[in-house]
């Protein structure tokens, strides 16, 4: 089943004070997430990815084209019960302590009594805040006020969960805790759909990603295909190479790495390797190996949106 649907797309936005003028934040995008998987929208900021993430959650409406999650129609208030969100940047009562936050967010969802207690019980060990429960929200760090918002998306046990840049601003520890918040709701059987820029993350996490550049989709799949099929260059290691060799290597070569007793050189054509070989044997360089290298999530995500200075432009509106 997919979990997610959408159907070309496209979001206006008026800009300006005086006279007014579309600005495109989303165009014609069209894709599909499979029940059960992490799905990652990558792009740099301003691509439109709040926007996708906040029409699929009917916080803004579409200029043209659909979108279904599991099964229902956006429209469809059946839906919500099986949806949880957390915001870029979620705001919360921060008098509340993190039960208290819960218990609240849980009576909103229709829970009440026993019910509402083992839900918050659960939530709380499993975002790792038991031993917080009582502290207010204003003594919590980023990391934990992130793990508390992942908490409250998860409060009626949704099948389809969004995350908006769950990594923003946390540090190397809050990451590694929100990924592996992430894992254990895949392990559940849950649908993560969440957008990011930070692509280690993305990468370590995600079954499929899509790039998302000026509101286009560059590029959308399973993440090991998508790097598998791209070779970047070839990787030759040699043992103790003489100068001789390594100035027979160099027209070919776009890098050369000393590691020890090691080198490595990338040859960056594929059609080059046969001379080079040519060269390690009748100079009679000891060979180590020679492997393709594969491109990284961030050499296709730099292919798919261009040089740095393409990024710049308006930031994505927030708002309808």
């Amino acid at each position: 089943m997919l979990a997610v649907e959408i159907t070309d797309l496209t979001k206006d936005y008026s800009v300006g004070f005086w006279r007014k003028r579309p600005r495109r934040a989303l165009d014609h995008v069209s894709l599909q997430v499979e029940a059960g998987e992490v799905f990652g929208l990558l792009g740099p900021n301003g691509a439109g990815k709040t926007s996708t993430l906040k029409i699929l959650l009917r916080l803004v409406f579409p200029t043209a084209g659909r979108a279904r999650l599991l099964g229902y129609d956006l429209h469809d208030l059946r839906l919500h019960r099986q949806i949880g969100y957390l915001p870029e940047n979620p705001y919360f009562y921060d008098h509340l302590t993190a039960e208290e936050l819960l218990r609240y967010f849980g009576q909103l969802c229709g829970l009440q009594g026993p019910p509402l207690r083992r839900r918050v019980e659960a939530l709380l060990e499993q975002v790792g805040l038991t031993d917080f429960r009582g502290v207010a929200l204003r003594k919590f760090s980023k990391g934990m006020i992130q793990r508390v918002g992942i908490a409250q998306a998860l409060v009626n046990d949704p099948q389809l969960v969004f995350l908006d840049e769950p990594m923003s601003g946390l540090d190397a520890l809050g990451r590694r805790d929100v990924r592996n918040l992430i894992l254990q709701l895949k392990a559940q059987g849950k649908t993560v759909f969440f957008s990011t820029h930070i692509l280690p993350d993305a990468e370590a996490l995600c079954d499929r990603v899509a790039v998302l550049h000026r509101g286009r989709l560059h590029g959308c799949g399973e993440l090991r295909t998508l790097l598998q099929s791209r070779a970047s260059a070839i990787e030759m290691v040699l043992e103790n190479p003489t100068d001789e060799v390594l100035h027979a290597l160099a027209p070919f070569c776009s890098s050369t790495v000393r590691t020890g007793a090691r080198v490595r050189v990338t040859l960056p054509r594929e059609s080059d390797v046969e001379r080079c070989l040519e060269v390690v044997l009748r100079l009679r360089a000891k060979l180590i190996s020679l492997n393709p290298v594969g491109m990284s999530l961030e050499d296709f995500f730099m292919a798919q949106v261009g040089t740095p200075a393409e990024h710049r432009g308006e930031p994505e509106p927030k708002g309808s």
